[in-house]
């Protein structure tokens, strides 16, 4: 989506809300593309269990920077998280894994369900309705719509669990009467100030 506009029009504690709430923004593309990008933050042995039944080719890296004690130098994440031991996992947890293209045969809907406590996010990109009549124009590059699973910022780099944030992107100057009229699409309102997505 580039460095978009990103406005919040839902928070709620139920993920499966804002799940729906999500599709159902979606569907009111214009253009929908079909890649969609997930990313999370993996708190516990057990969230890395999940999502590597899901994603198990997804590359991920300690979510914290680590360096060796000795030479100072950065330590990478190195294990296959599908035959790590948990003893071996519970050293290196957090992990993260960011701005993954969903695999065929994946679907989102899935991967909202195996998120656990970490932050997370899930983006669909594609193209609003051109509305000249209204002043809005479709940006191509920028529009989309996207899930914030625990918390409330659509970097997603502040982890706040049981806070589950829904953001339409637009342009790169933004939009506020489309993302007005996307939000009460879905009942919700403009939250705050816009963000850079």
């Amino acid at each position: 989506m580039g460095n978009s506009v990103a406005y919040p029009v839902l928070r709620t504690a139920d993920p499966a809300e804002a799940y729906e709430k999500a599709r159902h923004l979606c569907a009111l593309l214009a253009t929908r593309y079909a890649q969609v990008y997930v990313g999370a933050e993996l708190r516990t042995v057990a969230d890395v269990r999940r999502m590597a039944g899901l994603l198990p080719d997804a590359v991920y890296d300690h979510a914290e920077v680590r360096r060796d004690p000795v030479t100072g130098e950065y330590v990478y994440f190195g294990l296959d998280v599908r035959t790590a031991s948990d003893a071996e996992l519970a050293a290196e947890v957090p992990l993260d894994f960011v701005r993954e293209e969903l695999p065929d045969g994946v679907r989102d809907e899935d991967f909202v369900r195996a998120v656990g406590a970490g932050p997370a996010s899930v983006r669909w990109e594609g193209c609003w309705p051109d509305e000249p009549e209204l002043g809005s124009f479709p940006s191509p590059k920028y529009d989309g719509v996207q899930l914030v699973l625990n918390s409330d910022h659509c970097e997603w780099d502040r982890g706040v669990p049981g806070v589950h944030t829904l953001y339409v992107h637009v342009t790169k100057h933004g939009d506020p009467g489309r993302a007005e009229r996307l939000a009460a699409a879905i009942g919700g309102a403009v939250l705050g100030e816009p963000e850079q997505g």
